[in-house]
């Protein structure tokens, strides 16, 4: 489930104000009280904190049981619940799975406990719909690792019900604004407590004017959609392969391409794993692509064309294999060797091995570096004479495209209208590539489906039609590339 919610300090002499009458609130109902106490895990060194989750252990209320909150957005995170079982040293491996990238296989341990006394109320409209919850609560919290003496204080949380939105979040805000209460520095009760633990780290560098500076700003943009993703792939869900695999892409490309910003030779052993990792992920990607794009191709036929239980085929065939690419990845996921790739990106952005060129400005630097990676491109498509060719085409497109995006925050719209105008490129010869996989496994369906004493036509006409898509693409393909040109940022 998601939650929106913000906190708010609530300093001693305040009350909380009367929040009957904000627009749309039709009553408010409570106060309700509820006694909390939570145990709350992590590293020896808060790495999950430091990173924004939190994993606990709740008894009391009506949510008691394992919690893991990922942040999303802001004021939003994601909250995973699992039943509390039996009192335990370790929280649920399900759970433990999904903060690995953090904790990397270093043990999950109590750092903290915490007890709440909440009063809790329900803002309604007049449906009885819940549009907020807003509770008061106040907070006894102790640190296991030092049996520290505990810290108590009082602070308002407000959380938005299925029905509420964030105008009303301003609104109360803006009420509990005018009786004193401001907004919590602290994102979560734990981090509150462990505040002298958790010392502000050196915040990371924005984009500055050299080479290296919108180079690195990128590679860490990379580094943190792979953070995000990574849970979201061990749950399986929708587009988050996809999403991994881009950002392994993404960084790898960057640093290859810009090799002569951020030292090549000290990056080639780190481009080697983010190549390792994508190709795992390939597997189960390559899967998705062609189950959706068979079933699509399917729905689009004439039904009259649609000879036995193709759609049935095919779930047969795709089910156990998406099943076991899934668990392969997770297993990738849960390596030593994943592990040792997070560290070497982190290596590297706390140290970057910056070249003397990559200290020169973006404006100068850039654009001969970006021209180099288009010459490239041109290469592999003057090669291009078969499947095979077009398919390292597609790579190298795919490598300048990656290296514009890279440049357009130092070169803005003209670099934005070349990458899209690149982006065609890859997007066609992706389209020929897909076609290119696809025909094979087709083969195989429609032969087994014959073996099966099941009717193969429908197999048949689609490996038809993929042959042709194939073969338009080929022709199209001379006219695109005419029309893309040499970059021209600067």
């Amino acid at each position: 489930m998601r939650e929106t919610e913000r906190k708010y300090e609530a300093p001693g002499g305040t009350a909380l104000p009367d929040l009957a009458g904000l627009p749309g609130v039709t009553a408010v109902a409570g106060p309700e009280e509820l006694r909390l106490e939570a145990v709350y895990y992590d590293t020896e060194d808060l790495r999950l904190a430091r990173a924004g989750l939190t994993l606990r252990r709740r008894t009391g209320g009506d949510d008691a049981g394992w919690h893991l909150k990922l942040p999303v957005g802001v004021d939003t995170r994601e909250e995973v619940r699992l039943p509390p079982g039996r009192a335990a040293k370790r929280p649920p491996k399900e759970l433990a799975s999904l903060v690995q990238v953090h904790a990397r296989g270093d043990e999950l341990s109590p750092v903290a406990r915490i007890r709440t006394t909440r009063h809790r109320w329900q803002l309604v409209d007049a449906k009885g719909e819940l549009l907020a919850e807003v509770v008061e609560d106040l907070v006894s919290g102790q640190a296991v690792a030092d049996g520290s003496t505990a810290d108590s204080w009082r602070e308002i949380e407000v959380e938005l019900g299925d029905r509420g939105d964030a105008a009303l979040l301003d609104r109360v805000e803006a009420r509990l604004s005018e009786a004193g209460i401001e907004r919590s520095t602290s994102s979560a009760k734990l981090t509150r407590l462990l505040a002298d633990r958790l010392a502000p780290a050196a915040p990371a560098p924005g984009r500055g004017t050299s080479a290296a500076d919108v180079v690195l700003a990128y590679v860490r943009e990379q580094a943190e959609a792979l953070r995000h993703q990574d849970p979201r792939v061990r749950r399986g869900e929708d587009d988050a392969v996809h999403q991994l695999r881009v950002a392994t892409r993404r960084m790898r490309s960057a640093l290859q391409a810009f090799g002569a910003v951020v030292e090549r030779d000290r990056t080639r052993a780190l481009t080697d794993e983010l190549k390792w990792l994508a190709g795992v992920l390939g597997d189960a990607r390559d899967l998705e692509v062609l189950r959706d794009r068979f079933e699509n191709a399917v729905e689009e036929l004439d039904p009259e064309l649609v000879l036995g239980p193709v759609r049935a085929q095919l779930t047969r065939h795709f089910a156990p294999l998406e099943a076991a690419a899934h668990e392969a990845s997770v297993a990738a996921l849960d390596s030593g060797r994943y592990f040792a790739l997070l560290d070497a990106v982190d290596a590297l952005l706390a140290d970057p091995p910056v070249t003397p060129l990559g200290r020169g400005k973006a404006g100068k630097v850039l654009p001969g570096l970006v021209a180099k990676t288009h010459r490239r491109l041109a290469e592999r498509v003057a090669e291009a004479t078969d499947d095979t060719g077009l398919h390292e085409a597609r790579k190298a497109a795919k490598r300048l495209r990656y290296s514009v995006e890279v440049a357009e925050p130092t070169f803005g719209k003209r670099a934005k209208k070349y990458r899209k105008q690149v982006k065609d490129v890859q997007t066609l010869l992706g389209e020929h590539q897909d076609s290119v996989v696809a025909r094979p496994v087709l083969r195989e369906l429609g032969a087994k489906a014959h073996l099966d004493g099941e009717n193969g036509f429908t197999f048949g006409l689609l490996h038809g039609l993929e042959d042709g898509l194939a073969r338009r693409v080929e022709d199209r393909f001379a006219v695109v590339w005419r029309g893309v040109g040499k970059p021209k940022l600067s």
